[in-house]
């Protein structure tokens, strides 16, 4: 019996921009927020855009109100796909506020989390406090996401105090720290109130920090990610990224829509 080779697209087509990396990445990677996914929802969402997830966000303080069964179904399926799968940091500072760190610890323990958020958006979080949950975190073997910047409306980066977070929070173990920008991006961290972004901003921390692939930056409309991908490049991370948008947002980084085709003609000029 003749055996064929499977099909396959030319990578020439797959990946015009060049730059996109297989799981696990280092670059590029992708954060999707999950505001209520039901199983099904999220079989369909990895079978067709798992290998273009590299994060998956239980959103706000949301993971209580699953049945346990049924999170801990969801959080194997997504670990299924490499992926690391985490409650929002809102969760963990409602346990900080309620006294209750140790059974949120225990909690995201034995439902099978992997990861862990630590943010201060809504509470005031001393450097302390944040430093011992960092290393509580990455001792007990979590992949550990913290976050810089405040919810509330108006809230802008503090530059240098951003620069210290970084630097403080990835010595203490932390993989990535997250920019601020809600699900909403208008009137937060790096978007203004029309959901613009600041760029003067972004160029100072980048000017000060020892790499942009520390930072992910929340970017929830297709414009803001056209614009950061077109300021700092494809292969930075972006995040809360809604469930539908996942295969939209794989194909800006590789050159695959107008928005970005021209990464796709910039990668074949280098290589002439």
């Amino acid at each position: 019996m003749e055996l064929t080779a499977p099909l396959r697209w030319p990578e020439r087509l797959c990946d015009p921009a060049g730059v996109r990396e297989s799981k696990p990445r280092t670059t590029g990677k992708t954060m999707v927020i999950d505001k209520g996914l039901g199983l099904h929802a999220l079989e369909d969402l990895l079978l067709t855009a798992g290998a273009y997830i590299d994060m998956l966000k239980i959103g706000f303080g949301t993971s209580p109100l699953y049945a346990t069964g049924l999170l801990r179904e969801k959080i194997e399926m997504a670990k299924a796909h490499d992926i690391i799968v985490y409650p929002g940091g809102t969760f963990l500072e409602v346990a900080i506020r309620q006294d209750a760190v140790d059974d949120y610890f225990h909690m995201i323990s034995a439902l099978g989390f992997n990861g862990l958020e630590i943010s201060d958006g809504t509470i005031e979080l001393s450097r302390k406090v944040r430093s011992e949950l960092i290393r509580r975190a990455d001792n007990e073997g979590f992949a550990v996401v913290t976050e810089y910047g405040k919810k509330c409306w108006g809230s802008t980066i503090e530059v240098e105090a951003l620069i210290d977070t970084v630097a403080v929070d990835t010595d203490l173990g932390a993989c990535l720290v997250t920019i601020e920008g809600r699900e909403s991006g208008k009137g937060v961290g790096i978007f203004d109130s029309n959901g613009e972004c600041k760029d003067d901003e972004i160029e100072r921390v980048l000017a000060h920090v020892p790499s942009r692939h520390l930072l992910l930056w929340e970017a929830p409309h297709k414009e803001q990610q056209v614009h950061l991908m077109r300021m700092l490049g494809p292969d930075i991370h972006i995040g809360n990224v809604a469930a539908g948008d996942v295969i939209s947002l794989e194909a800006l980084r590789r050159g695959l829509r107008s928005d970005t085709f021209d990464f796709g003609r910039k990668n074949a000029e280098a290589g002439e």
